[in-house]
């Protein structure tokens, strides 16, 4: 009875893909954990997107309050784009359960201590198991933060450059559940090409698509989505 109860309350739906690919399902809130043997009283149904992992509260906290939100955080832009980039390869949800670690490991993200990390610092992080030990992402990091302290001299910084692209105003998509948004776009493209240009490392067109979902330049969350409203 328990299990076919609990599989009334999770409802799958069809597999799609919203910047990470997951299993789409509707969840159900209660005033208290429902009693399998006893009649729950449902308060409410809240709708995500697919991938938000209602079993990481890390993860879900992600989706409910930060991605898809406009940010215009300096050190925000720049952990966020350098996070993208460690995830290539793996899921976000990886690089997420170490976002603590590597706000210490690299500094707080303060771009001007990461500039300057020698071959010593290289050395330590690629023995800390907290981050992703990969040498040529750590190098991306090390040289993201040098072509950052230089345009942050051009052009104010990433917040300035960024949202010039798009006026200052986030691009409202209507996605829903069965799918329809890209891995990229033409002007995810154009950002990539223009950062690689400034000798930004691991910006490829995919990672600055998911880059500007996470950032709010984009408001990609399937419109069935209690979020999709509040940005």
């Amino acid at each position: 009875m328990q299990k076919k109860y609990a599989n009334r309350l999770r409802k799958r739906s069809s597999q799609v893909r919203c910047c990470h690919d997951a299993v789409a399902y509707t969840y159900f809130n209660f005033e208290e954990p429902p009693k399998f043997l006893l009649r729950p009283t449902m308060t409410t149904i809240v709708t995500r997107c697919a991938w938000a992992n209602p079993a990481n509260p890390r993860y879900l906290a992600y989706h409910d309050e930060e991605w898809g939100k406009p940010c215009h955080d300096e050190v925000q832009l720049f952990e966020m784009l350098n996070l993208e980039g460690a995830q290539a390869g793996l899921s976000w949800e990886t690089i997420l359960n170490k976002r603590d670690n590597y706000r210490r490991a690299f500094d707080g993200w303060d771009a001007k201590k990461i500039a300057r990390y020698n071959e010593d610092k290289v050395a330590s992080l690629l023995d800390d198991a907290g981050i992703v030990r990969n040498r040529l992402k750590i190098a991306a990091t090390i040289s993201n933060a040098q072509a950052y302290l230089r345009l942050r001299t051009e052009v104010g910084g990433l917040d300035a450059f960024l949202w010039a692209y798009v006026d200052g105003e986030p691009i409202r998509n209507q996605w829903t559940l069965l799918g329809g948004n890209p891995a990229k776009t033409p002007l995810s493209d154009r950002i990539s090409k223009d950062l690689g240009k400034r000798g930004f490392k691991f910006v490829g067109s995919t990672i600055i698509y998911a880059y500007m979902q996470a950032i709010g330049m984009v408001n990609d969350h399937c419109v069935e989505c209690f979020r999709h409203e509040a940005y």
